[in-house]
């Protein structure tokens, strides 16, 4: 049965399951949410990979919960590509891949690779990053399931994606929030199409909203609406609280919802912008995104 939001859970949400024998990927994973789920999982058990852009703070992170550091810039293709490898060079199984490595730009830019920095990092890295490790993750789930998680958010209602148009070039920026908010819609609808085309290989596909994580994260964009929402009206959850989920879809048994749910905290089937349930739209998304990681 799946839980409830963040918050109310009951004491058997958040009871330590041994993870021992586990071993699990947390992409952002030397700051915030990332940390904190990478630290609760470490301590379960699980062998856990720590992917940061940082190198001191992801190696100090990684140091103290006992996993292995991995060093990704996810304005980088060729940074995810060599963490490709380096992830199946080290582990023979992933259980769980927790894409997790984002956030918000407040000005407009483009990346090495000619994308625009908030859908490269929030969408297009992680896209690349889960289909390079796909054949081995396929692979694991013949024998137990294997997750692949997407650190989504409620501003996802908010959001409008336009597979012509990612990068944002004919778009007004206002500070970054429609493109974050296109990204987060980004990560739901590839859930659902990774659902759709992993379907009885084992592999089950989520995507959660963490709730508003207290932190400089867009403090100066002016545009609190959004994050009320992403907040549920409660600004400043400790990283802790909004890694609940996270830890919660990546250790229990049985999530007792399909493969392509979004989760609000525990909650499935949060609120989503209508695009979310346009399945075209996912397919579409898929090819373009496919294009522009080649």
């Amino acid at each position: 049965m799946a839980g409830p939001a963040i918050g109310d859970g009951p004491e058997e949400t958040s009871s330590a399951r041994d993870l021992t024998g586990k071993t699990v990927v947390v992409t952002g994973g030397s700051s915030g949410i990332g940390r904190a789920a990478a630290t609760a999982l470490a301590a379960r058990g699980a062998e856990v990979a720590v992917v940061g852009r940082n190198p001191e703070r992801t190696r100090k992170v990684a140091d103290q919960i006992g996993g292995t550091a991995f060093l990704a810039d996810f304005d980088r293709f060729a940074d995810i590509r060599e963490l490709a490898d380096a992830l199946l060079s080290r582990y023979e199984r992933i259980d769980v891949l927790a894409n997790n490595a984002g956030g918000l730009v407040k000005r407009r830019a483009l990346t090495a690779d000619g994308h625009e920095r908030t859908i490269q990092s929030n969408h297009l890295s992680p896209f690349l990053l889960t289909g390079l490790l796909l054949p081995r993750l396929v692979e694991n789930a013949a024998s137990s399931p294997v997750r692949i998680i997407q650190t989504a958010s409620a501003a996802n209602v908010f959001g409008r994606v336009r597979p012509g148009d990612l990068d944002f070039r004919n778009r007004l920026w206002l500070g970054g929030w429609p493109a974050y908010c296109a990204a987060k819609l980004a990560n739901i609808l590839f859930t659902v199409e990774l659902a759709r085309r992993t379907a009885g290989t084992g592999i089950e596909s989520y995507a959660f909203h963490p709730g508003f994580v207290a932190s400089s994260f867009a403090a100066d964009t002016g545009l609190m609406k959004v994050a009320h929402l992403a907040g549920n009206g409660n600004l400043g959850s400790s990283p802790e609280e909004g890694a609940a989920g996270l830890i919660h879809l990546a250790s229990v048994e049985q999530t007792g919802s399909p493969s392509g749910t979004y989760f609000d905290g525990f909650r499935p089937n949060g609120r989503t912008s209508a695009g979310a349930r346009d399945t075209a739209l996912a397919a579409r998304l898929w090819s373009v995104s496919e294009a522009a990681t080649a």
